[in-house]
């Protein structure tokens, strides 16, 4: 559906957006195939430049070097019709207070019903670091990860563009 603008949209005619929280995402590149088969507009938010595909349909939005600039920057320009593409759950969390869908690099979208345990894991990891703990890292990322994203992005495309008035949008009220 287009928007008067233009641009490939939910139903009312607000354009759906992709905002990528870009420094450390591993799935650029599959979001940038995804925008452009779905003819959606793209910003990577970082701390630091970075190459992106040419075309009007990529942006890069660099902020200033410091604790949460590209989520504050994130957080005030995204709207309930647009995507976040996060791994950071602090991140995730405020995206979901503003009603606004939030997805994982592994494909796993942030909900009303996982984002407390997400938060309290990270907090817990967080703690045992402090304390001088050794934990490992998260698994390596691979192709099962990219393939699972794919899936998911779809999906949340699919489900904000047949959602009404936004609500029951996927992933946001239940599992998908």
């Amino acid at each position: 559906m287009r928007s008067v603008s233009g641009e490939t949209g939910i139903p009312g005619g607000l354009p759906l957006h992709i905002y990528v929280d870009a420094d450390a995402c591993p799935v650029k590149q599959e979001i940038y195939r995804v925008a452009r088969r779905y003819d959606l507009r793209v910003t990577l938010v970082a701390g630091s430049w970075m190459n992106t595909p040419p075309g009007p349909d990529v942006a890069l939005e660099v902020v200033a070097q410091g604790f949460d600039a590209a989520d504050d920057w994130i957080i005030a320009h995204a709207v309930r019709s647009d995507i976040v593409i996060t791994g950071d759950v602090p991140l995730a969390a405020r995206c979901l207070a503003k009603d606004v869908y939030a997805l994982g690099p592994t494909g796993r979208p942030f909900t009303e019903s996982n984002i407390g345990e997400a938060l309290a894991t990270r907090n817990l990891y967080s703690e045992m670091r402090d304390a001088g703990e050794t934990i490992g890292g998260p698994s390596p990322f691979g192709a099962r990860d990219r393939s699972r994203f794919l899936q998911a992005l779809d999906r949340a495309i699919h489900g904000l563009r047949s959602a009404p008035t936004g609500r029951d949008r996927p992933g946001q009220a239940r599992e998908v």
